[in-house]
């Protein structure tokens, strides 16, 4: 039997308060979410649902008419965005939408978080396409990269000073970042990250990536490729600042075996780089639209 130290006991207590205390996603978003899930749902059920919701209506508009997509023309109607976005990439804006608002925003935690999450999420797409995805699935491996680390937010909040500590010591190391959470804290942002999904219940390729995205190996086969892009391109984002390219993607055993995993040669991804810098610009619509 482990008898984890008291200290350890009354943080995951503040944690686990603190997650208590968010708000459950909107009775909104969970309509949006429950109409987007059935088999025949058209454009016309999907906007009967949002258009009730004005601050939702225009968060979509603001989004369809961003740079981020950078159409040709303005759109005004909600059913027009609906079409153009697609079913599935109207279900996962609303959900991000509705889970930020639900930690407080951009304003939860850094900047420096924030830029990470969105690289992460460029990147992921930037992978799905590349490795085929249809274009309509491929928004989902933006949301679920740019949604993954949510389990940090808490840490962030609840032990401030320790945490960047942390985070500024493992820049310098070679080492996961869960290593040394367990060690101070106990429990990980993966464990963190979990305990939000089950909050809101979330689950999929979401659920997965919020758990297990510095370990997919431990993932169900069917979501388990979707897990691997987003930690490729988790490990991708960390060293993209690195003044040698030849350290964006450290010749490590862990990271070699995604390569192998995902099915694409380190070069490939190498070659994004300058214009996930510049995806990430654009995406940061997705921090004001609520």
């Amino acid at each position: 039997m482990t008898v984890v130290p008291i200290d350890q006991e009354k943080r995951l207590i503040r944690v686990r308060n603190y997650i208590a205390r968010m708000p459950s996603l909107s009775t909104t978003a969970t309509k949006v979410l429950e109409v987007c899930n059935r088999p025949a749902t058209s454009p016309n059920d999907i906007n009967k649902v949002i258009s009730l919701d004005p601050v939702l209506t225009g968060q979509l508009l603001r989004l369809i008419n961003s740079a981020y997509y950078s159409l040709n023309s303005h759109v005004t109607s909600l059913t027009r965005a609906i079409i153009l976005l697609g079913i599935n990439t109207v279900k996962n804006h609303v959900l991000s939408t509705a889970i930020l608002k639900g930690i407080g925003g951009r304003q939860s935690t850094s900047d420096e978080f924030w830029t990470h999450s969105l690289l992460v999420g460029v990147t992921a797409k930037a992978i799905a396409t590349i490795k085929g995805v249809p274009l309509m699935d491929r928004e989902e491996y933006f949301v679920v990269g740019f949604l993954h680390d949510l389990g940090k937010i808490p840490f962030y909040n609840r032990f401030t000073e320790e945490y960047l500590h942390i985070i500024n010591y493992v820049k310098s190391s070679t080492d996961d970042l869960p290593k040394y959470e367990k060690k101070i804290f106990g429990f990980d942002h993966c464990q963190v990250g979990k305990m939000i999904a089950e909050k809101w219940r979330l689950g999929g390729a979401v659920y997965d990536s919020l758990c297990y995205h510095h370990t997919p190996y431990e993932v169900e086969a069917e979501n388990r490729p979707f897990v691997e892009i987003v930690a490729l391109a988790d490990m991708f984002a960390k060293n993209i600042s690195a003044e040698d390219e030849a350290d964006y993607l450290p010749d490590i055993p862990k990271v070699n075996d995604l390569f192998k995993h995902v099915g694409m040669e380190k070069k490939t991804l190498l070659g994004l780089r300058e214009s996930a810098l510049a995806e990430v610009e654009k995406a940061r619509i997705f921090l004001t639209i609520t």
